[in-house]
């Protein structure tokens, strides 16, 4: 072979091998292939292998899997007029790739900036007790706006989840202030409740008492058993109030008299007796 021939042996070889590059493309399992033949769609290719015709067909890869993108702060003003830095994140995957190729230039941006507005604006129709309370309704709602827009250019949204509420300091301090009253509250009910179960109890047992006296005379035994433990020198002898009044009394006026009969009777001095 002559040298010229070898050349263009070699320049077919190479571009056999560029159209052989230009030409065969691999879809992967979680992949579908969007094929345009001079412009117009031909439809989808599935997981495989795939030749295309070079400079004539077009093949755009989609991929089926969900993807994870962080919706960044937002400054919103609640229906309450108390301003919230909040955070989110969104789920979603393509469910038509025709339609994430033909209806939109780029789906990823585009989700992005609608699920910002979409945040401000669901969020500022609540207030801040209901955005803390009730991010369940809140993701909900704004879930529910998405696949609205979405569904049209191939998208399904799968998931919106408010990931971070940054308050104000002096929403914070107010907040905090609240939950000690809440809390001091509840525990000025409880006293209050007990304070009434132990008159009730009180009652119950005075009542019991009067019919039975007997119960007294061993409750009273009781707690001196109670006073005396631990090496307690003290005893006490219970008894009923108006008797021992009673008895303490007589018992100081015999004290009283026997006190003055124990007296020596008075002399008469010697000055006396000469006066």
């Amino acid at each position: 072979m002559t040298a010229d021939a070898i050349t263009w042996l070699i320049v077919l070889i190479v571009l056999l091998v560029i159209w052989f590059a230009m030409a065969v493309h691999i879809v992967t399992q979680y992949e579908r292939g969007v094929l345009l033949r001079l412009g117009r769609i031909q439809g989808l290719r599935t997981p495989g292998l795939v030749i295309i015709i070079p400079f004539v067909d077009r093949l755009r890869k989609v991929s089926l899997r969900i993807v994870t993108m962080p919706i960044q702060s937002q400054g919103i003003i609640t229906r309450d007029n108390v301003s919230l830095d909040i955070s989110a994140v969104a789920y979603f995957r393509v469910v038509d790739a025709i339609k994430s190729v033909l209806a939109i230039e780029n789906v990823y941006a585009a989700i992005d900036q609608i699920a910002q507005t979409t945040l401000r604006k669901v969020v500022g129709q609540h207030t801040l007790d209901e955005t803390l309370a009730e991010t369940d309704v809140i993701n909900a709602n704004i879930r529910q706006i998405l696949d609205g827009l979405t569904l049209e250019w191939g998208v399904e949204v799968t998931l919106v989840e408010l990931k971070d509420i940054q308050l104000p300091d002096s929403m914070k301090r107010a907040m905090a202030r609240q939950a000690e009253a809440e809390r001091e509250k509840r525990a000025k009910i409880i006293a209050a409740e007990g304070e009434s179960l132990a008159a009730a109890a009180l009652g119950m047992a005075s009542d019991t008492m009067m019919a039975h006296p007997l119960a007294l005379q061993l409750r009273n035994l009781q707690s001196m058993v109670e006073i005396g433990v631990d090496k307690n020198t003290t005893v006490v002898f219970p008894a009923p109030l108006m008797s021992t009044i009673g008895e303490l009394g007589a018992f100081l006026a015999r004290e009283a008299a026997a006190a003055k009969a124990a007296q020596p009777p008075r002399t008469m001095t010697g000055r006396t007796m000469a006066g």
